[in-house]
């Protein structure tokens, strides 16, 4: 067994000698030695210059790996996460088919993102995130039954963005034709400076008739603001 060792020991150094690091040396030997057992045998040996600048790129590369896994482990986690969320309340979207809590989901979120009576005799809301959007128009038509033909809207954008493109995203997005699209002019304030989100579509602002509507959503948001 000593032989065999010695035999092991030998071969180690000779390896350790050409710049194989511990692992490369037990894969090459096929032996699961200690690490400890490993630095005993080579306390003397000494390393070619190069080895420094190999252990820096193995650490470089092992850095990246272990940073791509734990992406990937993330977004596991995430993903694990979010189903948790939304089966937890998946029962909650049936519950907006109720005309009475979609009025409340709609005051709420007027409330928070509409215009109020002192400033626009009517309904108007303004977002640039197209899902906030598109909600506020499904609860407008769920709760008062407006239709299209009667929303008109308007982009708020910065200078160096398209207009024409910008009227047809939110065409699309809001399917408010693109004739009930009111002209605008860029922000005077963004003449020179570039928009660092390419994903920014600029605002869209939504307007329809509804000067009762708008007080009605008031009321109902203070009335819970009393509870």
């Amino acid at each position: 067994m000593r032989s065999q060792y010695y035999t092991f020991e030998s071969k180690v150094i000779t390896l350790r000698k050409s710049g194989k690091t511990y692992g490369e040396i037990r894969k090459i030997i096929g032996r699961s030695i200690p690490k400890s057992t490993l630095s005993y045998w080579c306390r003397n040996v000494p390393l070619p210059p190069e080895y420094s600048n190999k252990i820096k790129l193995l650490n470089i590369a092992n850095s990246e790996k272990g940073r791509r896994i734990a992406l990937e482990v993330n977004k596991v986690k995430r993903k694990q996460y979010l189903d948790n969320l939304i089966k937890r309340n998946k029962y909650l979207s049936p519950l907006l088919s109720n005309q009475n809590i979609a009025k409340v989901a709609l005051a709420m979120l007027y409330l928070g993102e509409g215009a109020k009576w002192k400033s626009n005799p009517g309904l108007l809301l303004g977002n640039s995130d197209p899902d906030v959007i598109k909600i506020y128009i499904k609860l407008l038509q769920k709760c008062y039954n407006i239709p299209l033909k009667e929303m008109h809207a308007r982009v708020l954008y910065r200078a160096d963005q398209d207009i024409n493109f910008l009227t047809g995203f939110w065409s699309r997005i809001t399917q408010i034709p693109k004739y009930n699209f009111y002209k605008t002019k860029p922000d005077p304030r963004t003449v020179g400076k570039k928009t660092k989100n390419k994903d920014y579509r600029g605002v869209c602002v939504v307007t329809c008739r509804g000067a009762e509507i708008q007080l009605e959503l008031d009321i109902i948001a203070k009335m819970f603001l009393q509870t």
